[in-house]
């Protein structure tokens, strides 16, 4: 493929620091990323694309998991268990998304974020405040089931991995938005740096553009995890809904052909 040009490079820096600034929130950057380095470089393979994504968004989730540590103070005795087997299940994930088309995904995608975006319409009280479910033990183990299938599917694929990650936090293990969106950006780093364990040494990553969309998505992330800590569970879960909604129309749109 050719070097991009400047102008490729600036609208695909603006586009990273909006991603950073969403995945920092409430997770989702991808909508905006993938997309963005679709168009930027179209003579780029899936792989390529992918790899670049990921080392560019590893960038960002590192930043915002600081932030978040610093000013939430989430509990690691669940986090750091949940991380831990969400990079394991990233690395097999990304084996297998190696060998399968992406494509096939996109309806059971579709169907996960109606369920998830409804589910949390329609129940207004999700995640306003902690009422953990489940206590000691079980608790880790349902964390670490979560991170681990959630991995798996963002080493494979990833669109919407930070959302499902927090409305798994929230809607099975209890706590509030805030605090999911925490717990959920230290398992994202780890499943991005899974994903970068398998891609990094094929050379898939292309250089150039990963530095420039790492250090847009790195300012996006610390801004966003500002943004969500100052603004409360109330302002993450709107955004939510609005990222679920618009994962839900780019999805929909991508399958009945108006847009690739």
């Amino acid at each position: 493929m050719s070097d991009p040009t400047l102008t490729t490079l600036a609208l695909l820096a603006a586009a990273a620091f909006v991603a950073g600034w969403i995945d920092a929130v409430v997770g989702g950057g991808g909508l905006v990323q993938l997309p963005a380095l679709l168009i930027g470089l179209p003579g780029a393979s899936p792989a390529q694309l992918l790899a670049t994504n990921k080392f560019g968004s590893i960038f960002g989730t590192a930043t915002s998991s600081v932030t978040y540590y610093r000013r939430v103070r989430p509990d690691l005795r669940t986090a750091l268990p949940m991380a831990a087997v969400a990079y394991v299940g990233s690395i097999g994930g990304a084996l297998i998304g190696l060998h399968i088309p992406k494509a096939a995904f996109n309806p059971i995608i579709l169907v996960l974020l109606v369920l998830v975006g409804a589910y949390t319409l329609f129940k207004p009280d999700l995640g306003s405040e902690s009422i953990r479910r489940f206590h000691g033990a079980r608790h880790t183990v349902l964390a670490m089931l979560t991170g681990f299938v959630i991995g798996a599917y963002d080493g494979a694929l990833g669109p919407g991995t930070g959302s499902f990650l927090v409305f798994a936090l929230v809607g099975l293990l209890g706590y509030n938005f805030l605090e999911a969106s925490a717990k959920a950006k230290i398992a994202n780093f780890a499943t991005n740096l899974g994903a970068l364990t398998v891609f990094a040494p094929m050379g898939l990553v292309i250089i150039k553009v990963g530095l420039v969309i790492a250090g847009a998505n790195l300012l996006g992330g610390y801004v966003g995890a500002r943004t969500a800590v100052a603004r409360g569970s109330g302002f993450v879960r709107a955004v939510f809904v609005l990222i679920v909604s618009a994962f839900i129309v780019k999805i929909a749109g991508s399958l009945v052909g108006w847009w690739p």
